[in-house]
């Protein structure tokens, strides 16, 4: 692509977002395997495709895109994968989400900038993060281009790469190929920046700034044919969610109206469309619209107070001053119920007078088995703020009709009461087994 001043020339590994016929494709591509001097083995990529850092990476982006996609999509996406994608010098675990949309495809581009994998999670607080620790714009990097056209029938179509493994080529022939690579609780510093060589490797050596890989004297076997590695892909796809993995379909288990509260987080998108499958209509709104507070208390239907980046203790924070407000205005007289999701689950069990703690190390997609009321229950957790609860403090509870869901340690994973209920996990998450029947159960126990 040249723009007339600057000239960029790459092969993407990564789709953006493509539309083709109404149907809208994404491509979310997390976790690499370098290989090593010695060549790529399947027992290596074995020992890689086990790995819990990799898994929860390509999780945590699989959700920031199934984000995007109920946001574009009629009736939310599907997850097809896991796959592995092999390239010249190193490997990728990736998904592919499908899902129709009636949207034009200017604004499915909109809605979809920009990939969590170049960014974090949640997208605009990641953002934030990197203003703060970034030195310098990134240019084109991690950007996207767009071919906007039309098909034989006169329908648009969209084909969008994310800008990455693209080297940059100024007026003066002066070459940058910019690089990164996704940080999570468990990166190792070493063998992050070793991921970023093994990026640049292959640009370098086509452009021949640098050699190549030695050319093989025979064809090796593609790795995903190896049995093991097709078993192990298949073993990932098993600790997603069902709900995640079908096209869905509109139930009328429940009925009504349910007004979501977004704190900064597009989690409410798929928690909408989770709700929408159950039979309720939905409405979404973010915390700062101008008066968010009348329109929740005069609503006439269950209001579930979504996920957000923050420390919900801090009340020099504005948005959390407003949102522990609102809490407790919905606590003491909302109708309807009140269901809290992470960051709402955390506003509603401080108004009860629970410690919240930041965690010492935080959650980022980390899929876990807990007691859920009596029920052992496969969820995802993305929070860095906690409740705790004692066993003095869970009896007090107890006896206002108040059941409290914890670990061992005390740590808070749901309460209910009568007309609320919180979850500190995402039941609208890829990693949450059973989330839509949790959140369809949650929603009726509401409603007593």
């Amino acid at each position: 692509w040249e723009t007339g001043g600057r000239t960029l020339v790459g092969a993407s590994p990564e789709v953006h977002v493509r539309m083709s016929g109404g149907t809208v494709v994404m491509n979310p591509i997390s976790g690499t395997y370098r290989y090593p001097a010695e060549g790529p083995t399947p027992e290596h990529l074995l020992d890689f495709l086990a790995d819990g850092k990799e898994i929860e990476e390509l999780s945590m982006v699989v959700d920031e895109e199934l984000k995007m996609m109920c946001t574009v999509g009629d009736m939310g996406g599907v997850v097809v994968g896991p796959r592995l994608k092999e390239m010249t010098h190193l490997a990728h675990t990736e998904y592919e989400l499908r899902g129709r949309s009636s949207l034009d495809v200017r604004d499915v581009l909109r809605e979809t900038m920009f990939a969590a994998t170049v960014t974090g999670s949640p997208v605009q607080n990641a953002c934030r993060v990197i203003e703060r620790h970034e030195v310098g714009g990134r240019g084109y990097y991690a950007g996207a281009l767009a071919l906007i056209g039309r098909d034989a029938g006169g329908t648009q179509t969209l084909d969008s790469p994310i800008l990455i493994r693209t080297a940059d080529i100024d007026a003066e022939g002066h070459l940058k190929v910019p690089v990164g690579a996704t940080l999570v609780r468990g990166s190792d510093p070493v063998s992050e920046v070793a991921e970023t060589h093994a990026k640049a490797a292959g640009v370098l050596a086509a452009l021949g700034v640098r050699p190549g890989r030695p050319r093989e004297e025979r064809v090796r076997p593609r790795l995903s044919d190896d049995p093991r590695v097709r078993a192990a892909l298949d073993g990932r796809r098993a600790s997603l969610a069902p709900f995640w993995l079908r096209m869905q379909e509109r139930s009328d288990v429940l009925e009504g109206h349910a007004l979501v509260v977004d704190g900064e987080d597009t989690f409410t998108a798929m928690l909408g469309h989770v709700l929408r499958s159950s039979g309720l209509e939905v409405t979404v709104r973010r915390y700062d619209e101008p008066g968010l507070r009348e329109v929740v208390l005069a609503h006439e239907g269950p209001v579930v107070l979504g996920p957000g980046p923050g420390d919900p203790s801090d009340m020099g924070d504005p948005k959390m001053r407003f949102l522990r407000g609102l809490a407790a205005d919905v606590l003491r007289g909302h109708r309807h119920g009140v269901l809290g999701v992470c960051l709402g689950h955390e506003l509603i069990a401080a108004e009860l007078g629970l410690e919240m703690v930041r965690k010492h190390v935080p959650y980022q997609g980390a899929q876990t088995e807990i007691d859920l009321f009596g029920r052992a229950e496969t969820v995802g957790f993305y929070n860095s703020f906690v409740a705790y609860c004692d066993d003095e403090t869970a009896e007090e509870l107890k006896a206002h009709a108040v059941e409290v869901s914890r670990a061992a340690n005390g740590e808070v994973h749901a309460l209910r009461g009568p007309g609320f209920a919180g979850v500190q996990f995402h039941p609208e998450s890829v990693l949450t087994l059973n989330g839509a029947v949790v959140v369809r159960e949650l929603i009726e126990g509401l409603r007593g």
